[in-house]
């Protein structure tokens, strides 16, 4: 006989010399019980309180609606006022501050409350329930890992895969193009399976993907539940939607927001969204009276509303394949379904919508009167629009302000679960405040697990969300809320809610926060916050203040900080994720770059070498950043270099006097940036062979990336189709950045602060 085996700790049987001396084990599977329930949550972008037909307007989403008469509607509930942050109270059940999202995810502070990623100390509802046995899925919008780490580089600790989700299909910034997306399968980019003259749209592909996912995963494992989580990138702006959808809208809103949102709000009344005795807000600063607006602004403004309206409802179809699915399976009536928004409707629009967003990232103001003459690109894939504030307070109605405040409009959004196993009061309303931390509090609750408090050797931090599955029940009606007290902050904007009443203040950054003047509400009676009480009522004022700084001791809110351009010095000095002396080397085949890991070229001088081995007749893209919105393009054609500096559809190009040589040579661009406007020189082997001048230097390029090689997306020049690969030998390309003069870098990170405030 030989030394006893080794038999590892996990193993239940027995081991002996031969088979038939021992004895087989194998572990009893995962599984979290067979009434386990699926769960699905549908997180919408800057959609406001009122939006949903069910909720109050008049805009066609049938299929939302059906889930809201089979189930609950929570008129009083609320989010952060931004997107990352939301994104991760709702998948962590902790408060946004305290898991290291403070903002967006673009940015790292330096403090423990703003990482740009989740900490480890607090496990995602992906990765308790995968643990449990269920399959999990994550599609659409990420942005909850930082941007600099969102190329094939990675690191990928922050990717959806490392976070708990078996799947993942969608997008990791915090916007794409619907039509042209910048896309992520798994851990891998790719390109979109179809164009847009074939008929994509990113919406459309999202809903296949989670068809697709539930089928793979069923089909073979019935009895296993799934978890899906699905952030479209509606209705964040670019507004896109198919034709037929905008060509049904022509006409919609010409009576303006102010009847749009008189109609809306008489209507939350009647359906009994809002109580009888509910103010409506006046209209916010700086929405004027749609009566008194010049014709082109109305003309404009209606338009941008129009392709708003059809991207929801081409949403709201999809949606509606979605549940005809799980019907199909026999799934949906054990299914939790969610459906609610990230946070308010956005004021990025400004006070006329605008038709490209890097028009307002770039300072450059572009009039209704300017813009009436290319209405009928609005909502196709040559827009990136957003709709005007007043439009924007009437999808709020009956709130004022909008996302980023903490008032009501950029908190307060409706919540819909349906879950015909659970909830016998179908059609049913409930009043009782809660906040998004209590979303993964109640699917815990519902499927009978608990986060861990120690989580891969790491202790982690309680959840602090409160479930709401008590008002499931037909009797909790009229039960008190189980999350009676909530803080909200954002870089600096702050509130309180308290048992009824809320304090809440705008900021105003670079002031002191002992200045902010705190206005008092009993949202109790008053939910629109249309009478201030802070005179009236000091002590009580007082009293939330106070309590605000002691939730904020608590969840990690501090230190308060409003910075916005001194967070972006590492961007536009030296970057640290590459090398101090500004020299970027890329060498295909490569995946595209996120536009923060690559070389930041906007509204600076710099050079670009590409090392080449042609033969005649071989041409394409070397370099190309954007796309045909904004971007630049360097490429061959017709055995020439050519340069595309595409600034917001205004194209300056030049082309090289002789051809690029056959065989091995080094072509490229230097552009130099001379205040506000520049020059772009053609270079073959060291020699300039053609300059144009650059009226305008942008700041910001684009949020889309940069493509080596080829011409990822929607090309940036007109002057080539598809994504025009080079057909020769590219082996490296060379960009050197030229340090910023002492203006050029702050009003770079001006700049880039507006886009990564508004791509949220």
């Amino acid at each position: 006989m030989g030394d006893t085996p080794f038999v590892g700790p996990e193993f239940g049987g027995s081991i002996g010399n031969t088979q038939a001396e021992s004895t087989p084990w194998w572990p009893e599977p995962i599984h979290p019980g067979a009434d386990a329930p699926n769960v699905v949550v549908i997180l919408f972008d800057d959609l406001g309180f009122s939006h949903f037909n069910c909720f109050g307007s008049d805009l066609v989403t049938p299929n939302i609606d059906r889930l809201a008469a089979g189930g609950l509607r929570y008129t009083n509930f609320h989010v952060t006022p931004l997107c990352s942050p939301t994104r991760a109270s709702l998948l962590t059940g902790r408060n946004h501050h305290t898991v290291g999202m403070r903002s967006v995810s673009n940015w790292n502070t330096g403090f423990p409350h703003m990482t740009g990623k989740i900490t480890p100390h607090a496990t995602t509802m992906a990765e308790v329930l995968r643990d449990k046995g269920y399959s999990t899925f994550a599609l659409g919008k990420w942005h909850l890992c930082p941007m600099d780490e969102a190329s094939a580089a990675g690191p990928y600790d922050a990717w959806p895969l490392q976070r708990g989700f078996d799947r993942f299909y969608g997008f990791l910034d915090g916007e794409t193009d619907q039509f042209n997306p910048d896309l992520t399968y798994d851990n891998h980019r790719i390109d979109p399976p179809k164009t847009a003259d074939e008929g994509y749209h990113l919406t459309e592909d999202l809903i296949d993907k989670a068809i697709e996912f539930i089928h793979d995963s069923t089909s073979v494992r019935p009895d296993r539940p799934f978890f899906s989580y699905i952030a479209f990138g509606a209705t964040h702006a670019p507004h896109q939607a198919p034709q037929d959808y905008l060509d049904r809208h022509r006409g919609r809103y010409d009576e303006g927001w102010d009847v749009t949102r008189e109609r809306w709000f008489a209507k939350q009344r009647e359906i009994g969204i809002v109580s009888p005795d509910t103010q409506l807000a006046p209209r916010n600063p700086g929405v004027e009276e749609w009566d008194t607006l010049p014709e082109n602004h109305r003309v404009l403004a209606a338009r941008l509303q129009e392709a708003y309206a059809a991207f929801l409802e081409h949403t709201d179809v999809q949606i509606g394949r979605l549940i005809d699915a799980l019907e199909k399976l026999g799934k949906l009536d054990n299914t939790v379904f969610m459906v609610m928004s990230d946070n308010g409707a956005s004021q990025e629009g400004g006070p006329f919508g605008v038709l490209h967003e890097m028009k307002f990232f770039n300072f450059m103001i572009e009039t209704p009167d300017e813009a009436v003459a290319h209405l009928d690109t609005i909502g196709g894939p040559n827009s990136h629009s957003n709709y005007p504030w007043g439009w924007a307070q009437a999808g709020n109605t009956p709130f004022k302000w909008y996302k980023q405040n903490t008032h009501e409009g950029g908190v307060h959004v409706p919540l819909i679960v349906h879950w015909p196993n659970g909830i016998a009061d179908a059609g049913g309303i409930r009043r009782q405040f809660h906040y998004v931390t209590d979303l993964a509090a109640t699917v815990f609750d519902v499927v009978g697990v608990e986060a861990p408090s120690v989580y891969k050797g790491l202790e982690q931090f309680p959840v602090a969300g409160s479930s709401l599955a008590y008002s499931f029940d037909p009797a909790a009606v009229d039960a008190p809320t189980s999350h009676p007290v909530q803080y909200f902050e954002m870089v600096g904007h702050r509130a309180l809610y308290a048992e009824g009443w809320k304090a809440v203040t705008r900021h105003t950054p670079g002031e002191s926060f002992d200045d902010d003047d705190w206005e008092l509400y009993h949202l109790a009676v008053d939910p629109s916050e249309c009478t201030n009480l802070a005179a009236t009522n000091p002590e009580k004022l007082a009293e939330l203040i106070e309590l605000w700084w002691g939730e904020a001791a608590k969840f990690g809110v501090l230190p308060l900080d409003d910075r916005g351009i001194e967070l972006f010095g590492v961007r536009f000095g030296d970057h640290l994720t590459h090398s101090n002396d500004r020299r970027y080397v890329y060498r295909p085949p490569m995946a595209p770059l996120p536009s923060q890991s690559s070389a930041a070229v906007a509204g600076r001088s710099w050079k670009l070498f590409a090392n080449i081995d042609r033969q005649a007749g071989q041409n394409g893209v070397i370099y190309a950043v954007g796309n045909g919105n904004s971007g630049l393009s360097v490429f061959l054609q017709n055995e020439r270099l050519v340069f595309d500096y595409n600034c917001l559809g205004e194209h300056q190009v030049v082309e090289s006097d002789i051809e690029v040589p056959v065989g091995a040579s080094v072509v490229g661009v230097d552009f130099q940036r001379i205040r506000k406007n520049g020059a772009a020189h053609l270079l073959i082997n060291g020699e300039v062979h053609g300059s144009v001048e650059i009226p305008f230097v942008m700041r910001v390029i684009s949020s889309v990336g940069a493509s080596v090689g080829y011409d990822c997306g929607l090309p940036v020049s007109p002057r080539y189709c598809d994504s025009f690969p080079f057909e020769g030998v590219l082996d490296s390309v060379e960009i050197e950045l030229v340090p910023f003069k002492k203006d050029e870098a702050k009003q770079a990170a001006e700049a880039q602060q507006r886009s990564d405030m508004t791509r949220q």
